[in-house]
């Protein structure tokens, strides 16, 4: 399994310094709103590629008023070797990655930890627009595969530079070629990526023992049918050029995916369901894309839960708990009250937050 057994954060959000020691145990992190706990597991989140559990700025997120910049370092316990990580950011600047001491880049992350999260702001995910969706299945497809996160950077960048063209009114196919080569490559591996990430998710559940129910998956484009193959992509491209020139951007390709759910065992899509039912379906997918990833690859997951106990009752709470124990996953969950945990006694390790001055300050119960 993976596990942090070392978290230091300097000049990290509302934390001025800290240094956690830690083991495999799951972590259990309460206190009051505002004191610092979501930034906790924020930090844990920086693990992996991409901008975090709030998708924020490097410069968001250094200590105010410093503003100093903020580092922060962990040492996970991987299958076979401990790994030290650091995440760096000197006066705002864009993050820089260390992994044992040696620079490199994020996409690197993925390949040594995988990290995924549910929290308070996906709540909604199933009856807001596409892109929080999309986001959402890409961190459980990146779990499965590492080179998705390079795939979807390439895609985004040629795109970035195929809508300048088309804002601009470039009407030459030879100004297009090489960037739409370039999207419909990527955009395939990016398409592959995420119906293997769903089928595996399906099967996953559909395996499972859980009082969490199924989620029915399904992939759709926004317009149209998917393109399968590059060469259909590719073609799409060219095909939709006229009408992406008239609106300024590309209309066309897996940024136009979307992914819908259904509530099996009553046959109800995802968006009509209850609050608590769409809290219920996305719990049950995070838990069957830590199963998977421990069947298919050996690798256990870091599972982050900010204020995981909204909207389940306390069966489900539970039954969530014990499955997180069961799988011996390091899960970093908070919330308000040390009560909300009760159920977890000493199964998991406790850390306390509290606001003192405008700084964060944590024991360890």
């Amino acid at each position: 399994m993976s596990f942090v057994t070392s978290l230091t954060l300097s000049h990290f959000r509302s934390h001025k310094h800290v240094r956690l020691e830690l083991d495999k145990r799951p972590v259990a992190i309460f206190g009051p709103n505002g004191s610092g706990k979501t930034n906790i597991i924020e930090a844990v989140s920086l693990f992996s590629p991409g901008r975090g559990i709030r998708r924020a700025s490097a410069e968001t997120m250094m200590r105010r008023p410093e503003s100093l910049g903020w580092k922060i370092t962990g040492k996970i316990q991987t299958a076979d070797r401990t790994l030290e990580i650091e995440s760096i950011s000197e006066n705002g600047a864009s993050r820089q990655v260390k992994i044992d001491g040696k620079s490199t880049t994020q996409v690197e992350l993925g390949k040594h930890a995988r990290v995924l999260w549910l929290v308070p702001s996906m709540d909604r995910l199933w009856t807001e627009g596409s892109e929080g969706r999309r986001r959402f299945l890409d961190r459980i497809a990146l779990s499965f595969s590492p080179e998705h996160a390079g795939h979807s950077l390439t895609y985004d960048k040629a795109m970035r530079e195929r809508n300048r063209l088309l804002k601009d009114q470039v009407r030459d196919a030879h100004w297009y070629a090489a960037l739409e080569s370039q999207m419909a490559k990527s955009g395939v591996a990016i398409d592959r990526a995420r119906i293997q990430a769903v089928e595996r998710i399906s099967q996953a559940q559909a395996d499972a023992s859980t009082q969490f129910p199924i989620a029915e998956l399904e992939l759709q484009q926004s317009e149209g049918t998917r393109p399968k193959t590059e060469a259909d992509l590719l073609t799409a491209f060219s095909e939709s050029r006229f009408r992406d020139l008239a609106v300024g951007r590309t209309m066309v390709g897996p940024h136009k995916t979307d992914m819908f759910g259904v509530y099996a065992a009553k046959g109800v899509p995802a968006s009509d369901c209850s609050t608590g039912e769409q809290k219920a379906l996305l719990v049950s997918i995070i838990l069957a894309n830590a199963r998977a990833l421990t069947q298919d690859q050996g690798a256990k997951p870091l599972i982050l839960l900010d204020e995981v106990s909204a909207h389940l009752d306390l069966d489900r709470r539970t039954a969530l708990y014990k499955e997180v124990y069961d799988l011996k996953l390091q899960a970093w969950m908070t919330g308000t009250g040390v009560e909300l945990f009760s159920e977890l006694g000493n199964k998991a390790q406790f850390l306390s937050v509290s606001d003192q001055d405008g700084a964060s300050i944590i024991s360890q119960p």
